[in-house]
């Protein structure tokens, strides 16, 4: 593994040629303080292949490999600096039923991760959060990295202390495992930090089709998820009351958007102790 110079960042990307993956690739490739220094992704026929010829950007000396622990131990013994500021991260965007195992391993080797795949339960987040304390390393898991996203859930938690009805309805492509999306899960949270119940009954509901009426929080708030190709990423979040209604919404009409918030938390991600989550944590 070739060295890089102690100003610049190594940085892992786990998903490598997936839909984000490339993108961070693309985006770390272009920021004149990263260097991409591992790839992963477990595509069949695509090991050891050169990762930047495979994206069409050009090599940049980097094989893939679909061995995430393998990875991280190389990156681990070749950039080992201790101390805030110091060390790889992982930038993961792979899938729920995975991301958990990748982001105690990159704790255990010391890689600072960054996770964009969503889909972890409160539990795994709880045993994450400690395993970082007991670390003493920092690590991110952001449910979306769009500057507009964290302004619609600030916008959506300020609202809720107005209105005692609202639903949240995400929409994504449907290549998307999970639902409904952490960034939906996220912003219901925001919304029940004050401790209120929303959508009190006013008639006995009956569902003909189960699910219907969408996912039932203990709060009352309900979250509805469609999955269609042509889509991106997107979400709203809608308020009723007598005589009106108040709608959010946030649409992703390409990838990119994602990208300043992914160099962002690369780049404050080695400055933390403990596991950070959500991205108006570091704005």
């Amino acid at each position: 593994m070739s060295s890089v110079p102690p100003e610049l960042i190594p940085v892992v990307v786990a998903g490598a040629l997936g839909r984000m993956g490339a993108e961070v690739i693309k985006a770390v490739h272009l920021a004149s303080d990263c260097e991409l220094v591992g790839a992963v992704d477990t595509t069949p026929g695509k090991e050891g292949v050169e990762v930047g010829e495979e994206l069409g950007i050009g090599a940049l000396d980097v094989a893939l490999t679909s061995d995430i622990e393998a990875c991280l131990c190389s990156v681990s013994q070749s950039f080992h600096r201790t101390g805030p500021g110091q060390g790889a991260v992982l930038v993961d965007f792979t899938h729920p039923s995975v991301v958990y195992e990748h982001t105690r391993a990159a704790f255990a080797y010391g890689v600072h991760p960054v996770i964009g795949t969503t889909g972890l339960s409160p539990d795994q987040l709880l045993d994450l959060s400690n395993f970082a304390e007991k670390a003493s390393m920092g690590g991110a898991v952001i449910p979306n990295f769009s500057v507009g996203m964290v302004l619609l859930q600030q916008a959506a938690a300020a609202a809720a202390s107005f209105y005692q009805h609202a639903e949240l309805t995400e929409l994504h492509h449907n290549r998307k495992a999970d639902a409904p999306s952490g960034t939906c899960i996220k912003t219901a949270e925001m919304m029940e930090e004050l401790g209120k119940s929303f959508n009190s009954p006013e008639v006995d509901e009956h569902e003909s089709l189960t699910g219907s009426r969408g996912g039932l929080r203990a709060s009352g708030l309900r979250l509805h998820s469609l999955r269609l190709p042509g889509l991106v990423a997107h979400q709203e979040v809608m308020f009723g009351a007598p005589g009106e209604s108040y709608t959010l919404r946030h649409d992703t009409i390409d990838r990119s958007a994602y990208m300043p918030g992914v160099l962002l938390t690369v780049r404050k991600v080695r400055q933390l102790q403990g596991l950070v989550y959500g991205l108006e944590r570091l704005i």
